[in-house]
């Protein structure tokens, strides 16, 4: 799936060049508060493949946070460029990475994913109406039941479990066929079991809806599980 609504110099995007899913290229994020300067990111390379799961780690205040804000296009680089299947998000104008954002790429936080006045089916349906997708009650009753919650699309979030919520905000990401699924310490309130069953839906998106993955966690259990580890220190990738 290509991004389709993010603008392309045609010149920079030959079409033999194998574009990964997402791409850092030496990427800086300076914050700044009155004189005061914070490098969240110093010169940052990243590649994730396509239907690649990259686990994300590292200490408080490496970067990680800041490396998720950029590839979901809710903030810019101060320099340095971020893409997309090729497509600069640098280039894109506010429409454009709305669209991007509705469409093309899916968070997955540590909690409170859901609209909590919505039935699990309701929030997965919603989340596919805002991606444009043709059918979004059929999409969403496919993805609970793909992730075990058939039964439980009538129950308002907060009826469901920490885990069964995690899994529904997972199958609104699959009800939106996205390109890239951002994933911020996913499993972080999670027993072992529920951990177990939130990365058997994770891999599903790749294996299955063809989303390359980003998850930023301090669990090891999730590392290991991912098809490569990066470890983020000092807002640079350590090889």
């Amino acid at each position: 799936m290509a991004v389709r609504s993010l603008y392309v110099e045609p010149a920079s995007r030959p079409e033999d060049i194998d574009w990964g899913a997402l791409e850092f290229h030496d990427v800086f994020k300076i914050y700044r508060s009155g004189p005061t300067e914070t490098v969240a990111l110093r010169g940052l390379d990243l590649r994730v493949g396509d239907r690649e799961r990259v686990a994300i780690l590292g200490p408080s205040g490496s970067g990680k946070s800041t490396l998720l804000a950029l590839a979901a296009g809710l903030d810019q680089p101060s320099a340095g460029d971020v893409r997309v299947s090729g497509a600069s998000l640098g280039r894109a104008d506010e429409a454009e990475l709305a669209r991007y954002r509705a469409e093309e790429v899916a968070i997955v936080f540590q909690s409170d994913n859901l609209w909590p006045g919505l039935t699990a089916q309701e929030n997965v349906a919603t989340a596919a109406r805002l991606a444009g997708r043709p059918d979004p009650e059929e999409e969403a009753a496919f993805a609970l039941e793909r992730f075990g919650l058939g039964r439980r699309g009538r129950h308002r979030a907060a009826a469901l479990s920490g885990g069964e919520q995690q899994r529904v905000a997972i199958a609104m990401a699959a009800a939106r066929r996205p390109r890239l699924v951002l994933a911020d310490e996913p499993t972080g309130e999670l027993d072992e079991a529920n951990e177990r069953l939130v990365l058997e839906a994770l891999e599903a998106l790749g294996t299955e809806h063809g989303a390359a993955a980003v998850i930023v966690t301090h669990s090891e259990r999730v590392a290991v599980a991912a098809d490569r580890v990066v470890e983020i220190r000092d807002g640079r990738a350590v090889p």
